[in-house]
């Protein structure tokens, strides 16, 4: 099954045809996978990739990061090969900051490295660091406990903007945290894609999570893996907490599910 119809806006990711296997072609972990996002001018995209555990929903966030290369098939960003000169961030489960830097020498961390002005790196990392919420926490180490688990998320969401990138991976970024820390930040990177328009490729297995964060959403099945089902998400563009509290949001969540469950019966 096609992941996504070809139109006429200019491509941004492309997986085509990748395959995956690690002993010579025996057994393949991911077979035949394609996916294309195309890039909405002044919107970006956020595309949810749902699916069972160890079906190599982070493998493809790999591919895309260009930490890991396919056994077989293309990885394509804007139609051309993946390269150095993509801008592209990544944001983990696990927490990723540099616990021997502060919050401002690790969000301003990308600059530093392309050369930008002590000055310059730092009042633009000073202005996302508001952004995000952590004002007053620029020089505190980047570590648990001196900050919680949803402020050492949100310096690594402010470090992948601070490049300006045009693709953020997020490998089930809020996984580790607590149900309230949780909503925080999915109103937190509502509004910031709203803001900087990106595009988004987001792993979970929270299915209302992915309804109220996603454009599109794919499911992947397992062993070996491939997409089996995308849903559009046909909801307002701006998303609030009022937005989990329509019926038409509560009936995606629960056709999502009922997807899933079909997904995992033919896995069995």
């Amino acid at each position: 099954m096609p992941a996504h119809v070809d139109t006429d806006l200019p491509n941004i990711i492309e997986l085509r045809n990748v395959s995956q296997s690690y002993d010579g072609g025996e057994n393949w972990i991911i077979r035949n996978l394609n996916l294309l996002v195309e890039d909405k001018p002044d919107q970006g995209q956020f595309v949810v990739i749902l699916g069972m555990s160890g079906c190599g929903k982070s493998t493809l966030l790999r591919y895309i990061a260009g930490l890991q290369d396919p056994t077989e098939g293309d990885v394509l960003v804007h139609d051309r090969p993946r390269g150095a000169d993509n801008r592209v961030s990544m944001v983990f489960q696990q927490y990723s900051s540099l616990p021997w830097l502060t919050v401002l020498d690790n969000v301003s961390l990308a600059l530093r490295y392309k050369g930008v002005a002590a000055k310059e790196r730092n009042d633009k990392a000073r202005e996302l660091i508001e952004l995000v919420g952590l004002k007053g926490h620029e020089e505190k180490f980047a570590q648990y406990p001196t900050l919680s688990g949803g402020q050492l998320q949100r310096v690594a969401i402010a470090r992948s903007l601070i490049a300006n990138p045009e693709i953020i991976l997020m490998d089930e970024p809020f996984g580790a945290l607590d149900i309230n820390t949780r909503l925080q930040m999915q109103d937190l990177l509502a509004d910031l894609w709203l803001r900087f328009h990106p595009t988004v490729v987001f792993v979970t297995h929270d299915i209302s999570e992915a309804v109220y964060l996603g454009d599109d959403i794919y499911i992947m099945k397992s062993a070996p893996s491939r997409f089996v089902e995308h849903i559009k998400v046909d909801l307002p563009f701006h998303r609030t907490r009022d937005t989990k509290r329509d019926p038409h949001f509560v009936e995606l969540v629960r056709e999502v599910e009922d997807r899933m469950v079909k997904v995992a019966s033919i896995e069995e």
